[in-house]
């Protein structure tokens, strides 16, 4: 699914929103997460699931081809994990609510 996929879904649910208004919000939302990550916060979204920043440390590292050992920098990965109401849904389960969901 496209940014832009996302959007036309946001206009077609909200048939009083315009479409500029439909962008404005979909791109303010995708931002205050942008934000959110960059401070160093989590964004949990109910029923989809977690994302988190974590850093990880300088490392050596070797190239599966050649052999040869490199250092890795230390660096900030983003990860996420799938709530498991999302999991459910995707594997065609029974989808059992519970108070954090």
């Amino acid at each position: 699914m496209t940014r832009a996929a996302l959007r036309e879904a946001v206009y077609s649910c909200c048939p009083t929103l315009s479409r500029a208004e439909a962008r404005k919000i979909l791109d303010s939302t995708f931002e205050e997460i942008t934000d959110a990550l960059l401070r160093g916060e989590s964004v949990k979204l109910r029923s989809f699931g977690t994302f988190n920043v974590r850093a990880k440390r300088e490392r050596i590292g070797r190239n599966p081809k050649t052999g040869v050992e490199a250092t890795i920098t230390p660096r900030r990965v983003l990860t996420f994990k799938a709530s498991p109401v999302l999991v459910a849904h995707v594997n065609g389960d029974a989808i059992i609510p519970t108070e954090d969901d």
